[in-house]
């Protein structure tokens, strides 16, 4: 006598990541599910999720700006050289008594270096940073007619001065987005968003351009620098004062 085969109960269906099929989800206007933040806006730097982090800081930071004080393009070159490994706090200390001595590129292209180093010694560096804020002072006087200059190439010739400081000069004193700025928040907020998987501020930067539209290059930039400085702290970051903790999956996070 021949067997009869017994028919399989029908399966259920295996919801996927970022659909609301899972218990406890929300719908993408929702907010996060328990245990899956970010899942609903789907994983990595997706044109979807990428719109909604810009959305968050905008509504968090919609005035951010740079943080270095400085009234023209040559002091902020000179604040930002200074910034290398060293807060904003401090290097704002150090050339409010720094500028008013030496105002302008000429005063700085000669005055000695002993003098120098004992005006910017809080900021770390400070034998370096002397050689390289002389030396960018020497080249805009001679070079330039004592005018900073606003191209990336030119920029890029001037002692001390790397992609990072002419795009912050570029996009703070003359508008232009050129790139965008990668410092350490930047570096450290990119991949907790998974925003790039490179850990090169460079490749980090030409992955940011990728896919932020140019126009937000420049204030993408001191909104991620805020938020750093504000809520997503390398150590111990703020995540339920976040208002991106829904878009957030980093193994860092903090309840």
């Amino acid at each position: 006598m021949a067997k009869t085969k017994k028919k399989n109960p029908k399966k259920k269906p295996i919801a996927k990541a970022g659909s609301a099929g899972r218990t406890g989800a929300k719908t993408a206007g929702g907010g996060s599910r328990r245990g899956h933040s970010g899942l609903v806006f789907g994983r990595g730097p997706n044109p979807v999720r990428v719109a909604a982090i810009l959305r968050g800081l905008d509504q968090a930071y919609p005035e951010a700006n740079c943080e270095l004080k400085h009234e023209n393009a040559f002091q902020l070159l000179i604040s930002t050289i200074l910034s290398a490994q060293c807060t904003d706090v401090v290097v704002n200390q150090v050339t409010e008594h720094l500028f008013p001595k030496y105002p302008d590129a000429k005063a700085l292209a000669y005055a000695h270096p002993a003098e120098i180093e004992k005006e910017i010694r809080r900021t770390g560096f400070f034998r370096n940073k002397t050689k390289s804020i002389i030396g960018a002072s020497k080249k805009i006087v001679e070079e330039f007619h004592g005018e900073v200059p606003s191209t990336m190439e030119e920029l890029l010739t001037l002692p001390g001065v790397a992609r990072k400081t002419a795009n912050v000069v570029l996009g703070t004193a003359f508008g232009i987005a050129s790139g965008v700025v990668v410092d350490t928040h930047v570096q450290r907020l990119s991949t907790r968003l998974d925003l790039t998987k490179n850990t090169d501020p460079k490749k980090i930067e030409q992955d940011l351009m990728q896919i932020i539209p140019q126009d937000k290059w420049v204030i993408f930039s001191h909104q991620l620098i805020w938020h750093g400085r504000r809520v997503c702290f390398a150590r111990k970051p703020k995540c339920l004062e976040c208002n991106l903790e829904r878009l957030c999956y980093s193994k860092d996070k903090t309840n």
